[in-house]
């Protein structure tokens, strides 16, 4: 759906790290990185929030669930923070 069906320029570049639901599966928090990191993540919710009824909509149809679950848009630092050590480790390794 992200790549075929959302055509809002702020989710370009958005991956998706993660689903967490509830367990009556009525409220979901979905996390994301994006390619340019935090620079660009509220953008990214906002997109995320704008097309809020269109993806609920779609996984409605999809699952055929009873209830539709309400999603929460949260970028996930994880990948860029992760990036952040590689470089660290990199620079220790060439010091002598």
């Amino acid at each position: 759906m992200l790549i075929r069906d959302l055509k809002d320029p702020r989710l370009r570049g958005v991956s998706l790290t993660g689903v967490t639901m509830t367990d009556d599966l009525r409220r979901g928090r979905v996390g994301f990185s994006h390619i340019e990191g935090g620079v660009k993540a509220a953008a990214a919710v906002a997109g995320f929030k704008s097309a809020a009824g269109f993806i609920r909509r779609e996984i409605g149809r999809s699952l055929g669930l009873r209830y539709t679950p309400e999603l929460d848009f949260e970028f996930d630092p994880g990948l860029e923070r992760a990036a952040r050590i590689g470089e660290l480790l990199r620079e220790g390794r060439s010091k002598p």
